[in-house]
């Protein structure tokens, strides 16, 4: 297979030395406007193409697939042409400014008969695959909620604020372990830094609902002076908790929770503390990213559907725009 990218920006250098190293493709080109990141990738990758216009891409016809590491803003219009194109397409995360384009491309990708994936990256780690499969061996029993914290001193962009930014990844994450649709959605957020008319908010508090009672929570923030990944996933058997900057034991249970019994003498319900054992289970500590584009590749080669396909990137996009619009109403719930 052979893959070109467009961005060599933050993310694009990363998923440009994934895609050199998989035997079954070969990395053809690379695109960006930038012309001492142009210099960067001749000197790297002397045989592949450096080239100025993702558009040059696009149109070569010693291209089977792209790889889409631009700002979000672009995203759409790069992918759609793309796929006009009769390319494979593999986006980063989110997948589009809207959900009506990313429904526009699922579409289109269907009707080219193409593979459309999304970069949620933190579905593909060790971890959270770990975590998918305690959940599916019925080992946490009822899943009562998801509670993330993901901070640092993050790095400000003039398209998106910590929403976007951030929340995909446990949107994502949420989406994989958590089988149903979400009901509602609020958030609140500040923006402390501000200059000239630019305000995004760096401080977000997200809570999705479920069904069945199920909740999920988000903390973001860009203005911590720590960086923390952490997420509890409470259950009715047992908790997890996962931290992504653990490398040695990302993933603990805990044997531990509260029972309601209740008391016939008296009439009363009580609550009953259970203590058991904490284990952290053997994990794959393969790169999750190296994983995700060895999706892609054997997906475009074989014609199976990515684990993160285009649908995928639809429910995080909906989950981003009702909590965008929640954010911009003060807080009031939004439908998902």
């Amino acid at each position: 297979m052979r893959i070109g990218v467009i961005g060599y920006g933050y993310w694009g250098p990363n998923l440009a030395r994934h895609f050199a190293q998989i035997h079954e493709c070969q990395l053809v080109a690379v695109a960006d406007s930038d012309e001492g990141r142009l210099e960067q990738i001749r000197r790297r990758y002397p045989t592949v193409r450096a080239v100025a216009r993702g558009e040059e891409l696009i149109d070569a016809n010693d291209i089977d697939a792209l790889a889409i590491a631009t700002p979000i803003s672009t995203h759409y219009a790069l992918a759609r042409e793309a796929l006009l194109g009769r390319k494979h397409v593999l986006i980063e995360k989110p997948m589009t400014a809207t959900a009506s384009q990313s429904q526009e491309l699922i579409a289109l990708a269907e009707e080219q008969d193409k593979v459309l994936m999304v970069d949620h990256t933190f579905v593909y780690s060790g971890a959270v695959r770990k975590i998918r499969e305690l959940i599916e061996a019925g080992e946490l029993g009822q899943i009562y909620y998801y509670d993330a914290v993901r901070i640092n001193l993050g790095l400000f962009q003039r398209d998106l604020n910590v929403l976007w930014d951030l929340a995909p990844h446990d949107f994502s994450i949420m989406s994989y372990l958590i089988d149903q649709a979400p009901v509602a959605v609020s958030a609140v957020g500040a923006a402390p830094i501000r200059r000239d008319g630019w305000k995004p908010e760096s401080i977000a508090y997200v809570t999705v609902e479920y069904n069945d009672g199920t909740l999920g929570h988000l903390h973001l923030n860009w203005l911590s002076p720590v960086k923390i990944r952490r997420a509890l996933i409470g259950a009715s058997q047992k908790i997890v908790v996962y931290d992504h900057l653990d490398t040695d034991n990302p993933v603990k249970i805990f044997d531990k929770g509260v029972e309601a019994v209740t008391d016939e003498h008296r009439r009363r319900i009580l609550v009953r503390y259970r203590t058991g054992d904490m284990y952290a289970p053997k994990v794959d500590q393969t790169e999750a990213l190296e994983l995700a584009c060895k999706d892609f590749v054997a997906c475009v080669c074989t014609g199976r559907r990515p684990v993160t396909d285009g649908w995928a990137g639809l429910r995080v996009v909906q989950l981003l725009e009702a909590a965008q619009r929640s954010l911009e109403a003060k807080g009031k719930t939004a439908l998902s």
